[in-house]
């Protein structure tokens, strides 16, 4: 019996439908090894996506952080200068900083040298734990931006009497939960009158005590003179106000004036967990590139074992392209599918992460679309080889094999 052209070449035809069926078919027939191959990839993937959506997520979150509290602040502190002598600012440098054009607010504290703070008279009074009391006024949780976790903050009555606020950290050494709280200060007992939630743009002040410039001045007669100067202006002056601060405050030097803005450190900080993500994203894309090479192994195994199979193919009409496609599509196949998983498992990370550490999620949707299209990539790379072998295998010899 005789077959025409037209027939022939009809029965040699492969739809995308065929070449799908037979990716799957060829994955099925050997289940653990396809998932151990798709796991490469997946692991891979999951570090990717896992690591930029983390990295992401915590980008929000420092956007969402330096939009609440502000990046037009200024900090001023004394220091020492060329000759080594420390710089005293002036009473009234508050004044001062508040008539310089475009800022709009300032406030200052002021390190009392030799006061210190105990949970009680009986402590070792070596013991300090390295906090700092400080004198500060009424405004400056609005000027910093700091909140009171527990109790209040001063006002114009408690400033004149012993009361004490306490930073976090601070109090977390004392061990005071609670305002309320007794506390040996400068051999004096100050009432807990609140306790400050963490500060990001004012670290010092989570170390500190903090208590009013009256009491201060009247029991320790220091105070007045500040230490540190916070200020805020308007966002487009903060250049300006920062070139004006040093002639302002210290105008027969500023040497030892030292001026910083602190939003730039929480920048700073962030720049750096970016390069590490950089080089946890190049952790994930070694491994990508070795769950390519297990692809590439998987398909190579698969094609030595098949030959009969490829033989049987060949001997009835299919095509080398056919035969190349064949085994390209379970590649492109198993890497897709650990693509996929790889996705599902860094999202999952990235949420997890992000509830653990009160961020916004963030994944972008190309970095899903590159986790999907990379391992295509790979998949088309590794399948490459094995696929145009099992093309040019001869059909006699195919059919010989054992």
């Amino acid at each position: 019996m005789s077959l025409d052209r037209e027939t022939i070449t009809h029965a040699s035809c492969l739809r995308g439908s065929d070449v799908a069926r037979l990716g799957v078919s060829g994955l099925r027939a050997r289940p653990m090894r396809a998932i151990l191959s798709a796991l490469g990839i997946a692991i891979g993937i999951a570090a990717m996506v896992g690591v930029v959506g983390v990295s992401a997520s915590s980008q929000a979150r420092l956007h969402e952080q330096l939009q609440a509290l502000g990046t037009n602040m200024l900090t001023a502190r004394s220091g020492a200068d060329l000759s080594g002598a420390n710089l005293i600012l002036p009473e009234d440098s508050v004044g001062r900083m508040r008539m310089i054009p475009g800022v709009t607010d300032a406030s200052s504290t002021s390190t009392l040298s030799g006061v210190s703070v105990y949970r009680s008279r009986l402590i070792d009074p070596n013991a300090t734990g390295g906090i700092l009391t400080m004198a500060a006024p009424t405004n400056l949780l609005d000027v910093v931006s700091a909140k009171v976790a527990r109790g209040t903050w001063l006002n114009e009555a408690t400033s004149r009497y012993p009361g004490v606020v306490l930073g976090s950290k601070a109090a977390d050494l004392l061990g005071i939960t609670t305002p309320g709280t007794q506390v040996w200060l400068g051999n004096t007992s100050f009432t807990v009158l609140g306790i400050l939630e963490p500060s990001p743009l004012a670290e010092e002040l989570d170390n500190s005590a903090l208590i009013g410039i009256p009491v201060a001045s009247q029991l320790f007669g220091a105070g007045q003179a500040p230490t540190t100067i916070y200020e805020r202006s308007l966002d487009s002056e903060v250049e300006n106000v920062r070139e004006l601060i040093g002639p302002t405050l210290a105008p027969q030097g500023a040497t030892g004036l030292k001026v910083s803005r602190p939003s730039d450190a929480l920048a700073a900080k962030n720049a750096a967990d970016q390069t590490l993500t950089t080089l946890l994203a190049g952790v994930g894309s070694i491994a990508l590139l070795v769950g390519g090479i297990g692809v590439a192994n998987t398909m190579i195994i698969s094609v030595l074992e098949r030959r009969r199979e490829i033989g049987l193919r060949r001997s009835l009409g299919a095509k080398r392209g056919h035969i190349c496609m064949q085994f390209l599509a379970e590649a492109l196949l198993l890497s897709f599918l650990g693509g996929c998983v790889g996705c599902v498992i860094g999202a999952a990370v990235t949420w997890g992460m992000c509830l653990a550490y009160g961020w916004p999620v963030t994944i972008a949707w190309y970095v899903i679309a590159a986790g999907l299209g990379a391992p295509l990539v790979i998949g088309a790379i590794a399948g490459l080889y094995p696929a145009l072998r099992a093309a040019h295998t001869p059909p006699t010899a195919a059919l010989a094999s054992q």
